[in-house]
């Protein structure tokens, strides 16, 4: 499993998210505090809010090309 903190700035940014997570066959999930959603989710994360950071967690291991594909979301 690998952990890494993203943060969405508009609306937009999180339908870009959706599309590229969805093209990986691995499950994957967002959490913010107790709430916890489907990655591939965009009503999911919408709940989530936007501005804030949100952990995702990849059941996967080699998640390189995934890491590049999203980099632009993940918090500093």
């Amino acid at each position: 499993m690998s952990k890494k903190t993203v943060v969405f700035q508009r609306p937009d940014d999180v339908l870009d998210f959706v599309n590229k997570v969805g093209k990986y066959p691995f499950d994957m999930d967002m959490k913010r505090g107790r709430f916890i959603v489907d990655a591939k989710s965009i009503l999911g994360l919408m709940n989530l809010g936007l501005k804030n950071k949100i952990e995702l967690q990849v059941y996967h291991d080699s998640c390189d090309e995934l890491w590049q594909d999203i980099e632009k979301y993940i918090a500093a």
